[in-house]
């Protein structure tokens, strides 16, 4: 058995979101009458107590198309240096879409220094980009943003006039951990962009969240990136089961993740950080890297590469309590002495 904490992405639908997927009613969404794509977006909305909603294929084209609405040419957003629409989305953002982007580092917890963030937003001079966006994440590196830091957040972002937009690949995530419904988190801001197949088990998808008129110029510029897709309630039927089956479970991934980081630090060689939701982070020294690496993917254990000196180990639902018990022997046998 191949026990796979490279990321929560590389789950595989269970039979029941299979047999969705079968039975899903479509239409042709780019008509706009897809049943299934319908019931997801209205679903979602509902969710996140927001106007309405757009099914996307990917993370990455729904949070550039916030961007892209939020945002016109030679406009700034706002973003975290190791923020995912800063760092791992390809530079789309600018490429696609003339925006400009402005990092700043994030603090230990994830978040940004509020007044480093005031401190960044340009002057009303046209020799400088109009900052027109703040993007956070939650979770970032695991981490849940606390409810408190995003009421100032958004106290400042509507002082300075500014969007709000998160990158909510894992919302569902510190929702759960939080125990507050996903709505309050979204509450703050004006687009929500989340995966679900992160986590949640879906095969492909995402879905950004707004007002109706924001989601209607979302919906033009997903057309424009090519988003647009067809039967794509097959996709759909597999996001819904996702959201009516596969959220309440995730405390599951967070209860592993936490004994993984807690077994993890006990051993002689492994500097483990506390899990907060579905991730540890996990250092041990150079020369022993490269080397468990290929003593985990032996054992049928597939991890990512190391970052620095840190490896990142993710847990999902296709991960079970057994499996965290065999990562932690070959750990342990790695670092005997």
């Amino acid at each position: 058995m191949i026990i796979d904490l490279r990321s929560d992405t590389v789950t595989r639908p269970d039979n029941g979101m299979l047999q969705a997927m079968h039975d899903a009613e479509v239409g042709d969404d780019v008509f706009g009458d897809d049943p299934t794509v319908i019931d997801l977006e209205l679903a979602a909305a509902e969710m996140f107590g927001k106007g309405a909603a757009l099914f996307l294929p990917s993370g990455t084209q729904s949070n550039l198309a916030a961007l892209l609405t939020h945002c016109n040419r030679g406009d700034e957003y706002i973003v975290g240096q190791e923020a995912h629409t800063y760092l791992f989305e390809g530079g789309g953002g600018a490429c696609l879409g003339g925006i400009q982007p402005q990092p700043l580092n994030q603090e230990p917890d994830g978040t940004l220094d509020l007044n480093k963030v005031l401190s960044l937003i340009k002057p009303d001079d046209y020799h400088y980009a109009r900052t027109r966006l703040l993007c956070l994440e939650n979770t970032t590196w695991g981490k849940v943003i606390p409810e408190s830091y995003l009421k100032e957040a958004k106290s400042l972002a509507e002082e300075r006039s500014l969007g709000l937009h998160l990158d909510g690949a894992r919302i569902f995530n510190a929702a759960v951990e939080e125990d507050v419904p996903v709505s309050k988190i979204a509450s703050y801001f004006d687009s929500v962009s989340t995966c679900l197949s992160k986590g949640l088990g879906a095969p492909v998808g995402s879905v950004l969240l707004g007002d109706v008129e924001f989601i209607a110029q979302a919906r033009r510029w997903r057309k424009m990136l090519g988003g647009g897709m067809r039967q794509s309630g097959i996709l759909a039927a597999a996001g819904l089961y996702a959201l009516k089956n596969n959220v309440n479970r995730l405390i599951e991934d967070h209860a592993n993740a936490h004994k993984l980081a807690n077994s993890l630090g006990s051993i002689d060689g492994i500097d483990a950080e506390p899990a907060y939701t579905n991730m540890v982070f996990v250092s041990v020294q150079e020369e022993k890297r490269q080397r468990l690496i290929e003593h985990l993917n032996k054992n049928n254990v597939l991890v990512t590469g190391f970052i620095g000196s840190r490896l990142r180990l993710v847990t999902h639902k296709d991960v079970n309590q057994d499996a965290i018990d065999q990562v932690i022997s070959y750990f342990a046998d790695y670092f005997s002495p």
